[in-house]
């Protein structure tokens, strides 16, 4: 790399980093922020759930914004935006305000990564250098999480909760600073934005994971989340049929059907509901099971960070070594659903703790392998006029995936923990942490099977 592209490469990491952290640092202080504001116990998850649906409902709509206006103008505006919904969810002082500044949040994520990720793309030839960024990026989106949920602890025990969002302030301008200085303006392509497509998938994927979110909270048969999964699922639908007839599509059927966009994204989602399901579950097995604290099971999960950046720097080697970004997919999703399903057998002496840390350091290595061998799949081949829009459905695919894992897994858990309800807790919280585990594990095997099976062997463009 040169040192211009060094330079680049750091400002565009920083900002992923930036909302990785964001995305996960004010997770742990939900029950603090619950008490301070007044939420009601079950309206808590929605801290986490009002980021998530305006950073996924609107991750594809601004991709192709960034296509049609400029990369760099939108991920301006979106470091604009996080900071100063930064600060106002720092300042404010009722339950309404805070989630308002949660939604701005996500707003700005959905703006900002799939900008960046097409400026990180377009900054870089394909081939080892653009291979070795998307490696670094996958390392700092992972690590993020990991040090988000760390540091949002030692903030919140240490200072407050609203450090959190403070956090965020300093890093945003400095990078707002940055920005012009070394990234050029990028050429707009020109070309109509399609409202009716923007509007349809937008509500739909809010619908759609309103729903799932909503799962978790009061069912799956619950009418509030099948009414919204029906209208998800219908909005899905008829956006489908108005790019079918748009004169410029949001999002053109012919990239969404490249298999190498089709069934990157599907193995990406897959690792993504895979790793953050398989999270979700450890934190209830140290603590419910083995007794750890919350501070110390935040602490352990810094093996997973280890794992996280190691994967992510030796990735694109693997895509040198095994001939193809496809091959490193399906071998990261196939090594991560076998550590995942291996943890089914731990049991509940403390004994199991090192062992089980040692198959999720495996699985976080290979989870971030497989993140790279997702971008690198779904976005090569492809002009830099489309990047944009091959990047927002990247974007898409990882906020949609992370959402739905955990309600998913969590019903499997806790459908099994009820049919064991003359067991001891602690036996029937094992037993259906341990059921939702191995079900994890065979979902990510099927996924590489199926990516191996559907995704036809050949090198990433420019390889051949």
């Amino acid at each position: 790399m040169t040192k211009r592209q060094t330079l680049i490469l750091l400002l565009l990491l920083g900002a992923q980093f930036t909302l990785a952290v964001d995305f996960s640092i004010m997770n742990v202080a939900v029950p603090v922020i619950g008490r301070e504001l007044g939420f009601a116990t079950e309206n808590l998850q929605w801290i986490a759930t009002a980021f998530a649906l305006s950073a996924a409902g609107f991750s594809l709509l601004f991709g192709r914004v960034a296509d049609l206006v400029g990369a760099r103008k939108v991920f301006l505006a979106g470091l604009v935006l996080l900071t100063l919904s930064s600060l106002a969810g720092g300042l404010v002082d009722a339950a309404g305000p805070l989630l308002a500044a949660r939604v701005a949040q996500g707003l700005a994520t959905a703006m900002v990564t799939p900008a960046g990720l097409a400026l990180l793309i377009t900054s870089f030839p394909e081939g080892p250098l653009r291979d070795r960024a998307l490696g670094l990026n996958g390392a700092m989106l992972s690590a993020g999480f990991t040090c988000g949920a760390i540091l949002g602890g030692l903030l919140t025990d240490t200072l407050s909760w609203r450090w959190g969002f403070f956090i965020n302030i300093p890093i945003g301008i400095l990078l707002i600073v940055v920005t012009p200085l070394l990234l050029k303006g990028s050429r707009s392509h020109g070309g109509k934005l399609d409202i009716p497509g923007a509007v349809s998938v937008s509500a739909g994927l809010i619908a759609l994971v309103y729903g799932i979110s909503a799962a978790g909270q009061y069912g799956w048969g619950d009418p509030t989340t099948l009414i919204s999964l029906a209208v998800g699922v219908v909005l899905l639908v008829v956006f489908g049929f108005v790019e079918l007839n748009a004169s410029e599509p949001l999002a053109p059927l012919r990239i969404l059907g490249r298999r190498s966009v089709t069934w990157g994204n599907i193995g990406g989602a897959a690792t993504f509901i895979g790793f953050t399901a398989m999270i979700f579950l450890l934190t209830l097995y140290l603590q419910e099971v083995l007794g750890y604290s919350a501070i110390a099971t935040g602490l352990t999960f810094g093996v997973l960070g280890v794992g996280a950046f190691l994967g992510g720097v030796t990735a694109p080697r693997w895509i040198g070594v095994l001939g193809s970004s496809r091959a490193v997919l399906v071998a990261g999703l196939l090594i991560q659903g076998i550590t995942v399903g291996a943890l089914y057998f731990a049991g509940d002496a403390r004994g199991w703790l090192y062992g089980v840390l040692g198959l999720a350091f495996l699985s976080s290595y290979a989870h971030v392998a497989a993140i790279v061998g997702f971008m690198v799949t779904a976005t090569s081949g492809l002009p830099n006029e489309q990047q944009g829009l091959a990047t927002g459905i990247t974007t898409l695919t990882q906020q949609v995936s992370i959402t739905i894992g955990i309600p998913i897994m969590s019903a499997i858990a806790t459908a099994q923990i009820r049919s064991l309800s003359s067991e001891p807790v602690k036996t029937a919280t094992l037993s259906g942490i341990n059921l939702a585990i191995l079900v994890n594990g065979l979902i990510l095997i099927a996924a590489a099977l199926l990516v191996a099976l559907f995704l036809r062997n050949r090198r990433t463009a420019g390889r051949h």
